[in-house]
């Protein structure tokens, strides 16, 4: 495991000597843009292996993206060599069908803490929720990126985090945005502690994941990235492009319906995946 070739996979070709907070932010923007949120492998009839060799063979060598515990789990090693006060935390989705956080650990993000001050980096959620930026752990301050506006709250040890929800303008359903929900609209995306973990502390949720039917990754193949403008998401046969403030707190959404042929060209020309086994959306 070479980081210069995990720079490489990330098209990141500026110095890195120091361990500060913008030599983090553009590694943190080059992870996202390059390598996507995906399940495919569950979908491929692959088994995901949870230790870093298979990880960093996986998405730096076979360019390949990855849920949650491979993503953060390379990023952090990456992060761990360049320097970084860099730790493991596990997070509790939450569930808007149930209006609850799962009661089981089924997240995994990281903290970096840099001149006193300690920042989330999480590079596995994606799609709409994919922070561009690390996040500083502060409660209750709006932190505006070019997604939405992000914010954690704390209450007796346990951090939240969630978003703003924007508007949606969709062009093929001709109708107005303003009949989307009311803007103000807080989405919650998981709960924390800042309980240190070791990577070891998800092999059973990864194996878990993998097998059990009624957990979404299961029940959906989802690949996401996220753009300079927007993201790029396709879920089954839909592919979605998002573009970001297209208009003032307004975001384009353009939704298509693939074939089987197309899902394999846009895995390619979008995502940059070739996959070894046949996917199965």
């Amino acid at each position: 495991m070479n980081i210069q070739e995990y720079f490489a996979r990330i098209s990141y070709k500026k110095p890195h000597k120091d361990a500060d907070l913008q030599t983090l932010t553009v590694i943190f923007q080059h992870h996202i843009q390059a390598i996507p949120f995906e399940n495919l492998s569950m979908h491929c009839g692959e088994t995901i292996t949870l230790d870093l060799q298979s990880t960093y063979d996986k998405i730096v060598r076979k360019k390949r993206g990855g849920w949650c515990l491979e993503s953060n789990h390379l990023l952090f090693w990456a992060l761990q060599e360049l320097g970084y006060d860099i730790c493991i935390l596990g997070g509790n989705s939450y569930k808007p069908a149930e209006r609850a956080y799962t009661a089981e650990i089924n997240h995994i993000l990281l903290k970096v803490v840099i001149e006193g001050n300690s920042y989330i980096v999480d590079a596995g959620f994606g799609g709409a929720y994919q922070a561009w930026q690390p996040l500083m752990l502060v409660s209750g301050k709006d932190q505006p990126q070019i997604p939405g506006i992000f914010r954690f709250m704390e209450d007796n040890g346990t951090w939240y985090f969630e978003k703003v929800k924007r508007k949606h303008y969709i062009p093929e359903q001709c109708v107005p945005f303003t009949d989307t929900p009311e803007l103000g609209n807080i989405r919650k995306i998981y709960s924390f502690t800042l309980e240190p973990r070791c990577i070891n502390d998800f092999q059973e949720l990864n194996t878990y994941l993998q097998v059990s039917p009624d957990n979404i990754l299961q029940k959906k193949s989802i690949c996401s990235l996220q753009t300079t403008k927007g993201l790029y998401a396709l879920v089954g046969w839909t592919f979605t492009e998002v573009k970001y403030n297209y208009m003032e707190d307004v975001d384009l959404v353009q939704i298509t319906t693939l074939t089987d042929e197309e899902v394999e060209k846009t895995l390619k020309d979008k995502f940059n995946i070739v996959l070894e086994n046949k996917l199965v959306p």
